[in-house]
């Protein structure tokens, strides 16, 4: 389970700053779109997104978009803001992650990967060695296919919550479903 543990859970991509980044010696920071940074039906940045990217940019933080959506909503979210954007990436498997890396002349020790799924965005990070950032789902899905993924991710998240009292509150939108 170890590959599907995050590094450290955030109620909110706010909550993530360049001094927190900086603290933990990350230069660049791969972020998902959907569900992590917007709702899968609002197609452009509002103007906290492009505020909260101005900030790490202003810091010097190496920034892109990595998303397994397709290019026109990739291309389309990130019109306003034009850091590198890849979609189709394939996650939860690195070669997207790394090539971002390639690009920024980092390594994975200094690289954070920030997403709102354990099996895409946690496992791709933490299978290249880059620290792993969840935040809950915007607004979750909920067909089938769906909720059995959130049911699979349920023990990490319930095991991690333990050993993490800290997170609890972070922890809470998975564990929530247990009384269902």
């Amino acid at each position: 389970m170890g590959w599907l543990t995050p590094d450290n859970m955030l109620a909110s991509y706010r909550e993530l700053t360049p001094a927190y980044l900086r603290e933990r010696g990350i230069d660049v920071l791969i972020m998902d779109i959907d569900n992590t940074l917007a709702p899968y039906e609002q197609a452009l940045p509002d103007e906290r997104i492009k505020a909260w990217i101005g900030e790490m940019q202003a810091a010097g933080i190496g920034l892109a978009f990595v998303s397994n959506n397709d290019w026109e909503r990739v291309e389309l979210f990130n019109d306003e803001i034009g850091i590198p954007a890849f979609a189709k990436s394939g996650k939860p498997f690195g070669k997207t992650l790394r090539r971002v890396m390639t690009l920024y002349g980092t390594d994975a020790a200094h690289t954070a990967m920030l997403g709102d799924q354990l099996l895409t965005d946690v496992f791709a990070g933490k299978h290249i060695g880059a620290t792993a950032l969840l935040v809950p789902p915007i607004k979750d899905k909920t067909t089938a296919f769906w909720r059995i993924k959130r049911a699979l991710e349920r023990p990490v998240i319930r095991k991690y919550a333990r050993k993490r009292p800290e997170q609890a509150a972070c922890a809470a939108f998975w564990l929530r479903k247990d009384t269902k």
